[in-house]
């Protein structure tokens, strides 16, 4: 029996969708401290799952739930329409599960990342950032990767988010380079860093050349363990040579 229209799968092709999901928090100031925080919170913080630069992802994404720590109340909250974001106070950090559920027709499985919510700064400027009472945001870039979606689905995939005034998955919007033979790359990193989004072009040549710094470190590391154990072995031979010389 042939499968349902719109069910059926559009074979040799992957769709990718981009986003980020991450937190962002704020310490809580002791001589202005908002209604309803207790005592022992110190900070206010978000976890969201977004699009990069504000796209809108309501058209793949039907709902996320996000899993907080056992203590919280109601820990398990589904949140079924933009923005995909929880909000609430505490003192400690721990890591969030958050499900992602596709709209019903992907016919797809939920997926399930997991996200450390960050409450306090690190690095060299840490006890500053902390004076400043600086925001907190830790952020991840991500792509979900559908593989030979089901046709109803694809042609919602790469007719992208919907205008004004036109449904879901209206052919009057346009996403442009999304759909790819199997193997190839679409998602596009954004050229800039904004603070909605901690990932761009800018952002990756500055790990690369990090990167490339440290590969270059590691390689004078080991040249000098090189010529250590190069001496090691010769001064070893010497003595050898000596002792074999002292015997009758």
């Amino acid at each position: 029996m042939p499968a349902p229209t719109g069910t059926k799968r559009v074979k040799g092709v992957q769709v990718y969708r981009p986003f980020i999901y991450g937190s962002i928090a704020k310490p809580v100031d002791p001589d202005n401290r908002p209604a309803g925080i207790t005592a022992e919170h110190t900070h206010l913080w978000s976890v969201y799952v977004r699009g990069v630069d504000g796209e809108d992802i309501s058209y793949w994404l039907k709902k996320v739930q996000f899993k907080l720590h056992e203590t919280y109340a109601n820990s398990s909250r589904m949140i079924e329409s933009p923005p995909f974001e929880v909000t609430e106070s505490g003192w400690g950090e721990f890591e969030v599960q958050l499900k992602l559920y596709f709209v019903p027709e992907a016919n797809e499985k939920a997926q399930t990342l997991w996200h450390a919510l960050k409450l306090h700064p690190y690095g060299p400027d840490a006890e500053g950032q902390k004076e400043r009472r600086e925001t907190i945001v830790s952020q991840n870039y991500e792509e979900i990767i559908f593989n030979e979606p089901v046709e109803g689905f694809y042609d919602i995939l790469t007719s992208g988010p919907p205008q004004p005034g036109r449904g879901k998955g209206s052919k009057g919007s346009k996403q442009a380079s999304t759909m790819k033979k199997q193997g190839e790359r679409s998602a596009e990193i954004p050229q800039d860093t904004s603070r909605e989004n901690a990932y761009s072009v800018k952002t990756e040549e500055t790990e690369l050349l990090r990167l490339r710094e440290a590969s270059k470190a590691v390689e004078a590391l080991i040249r000098q363990e090189k010529g250590a154990l190069k001496e090691k072995e010769e001064k070893l031979a010497t003595l050898k040579r000596e002792a074999e010389a002292s015997q009758p």
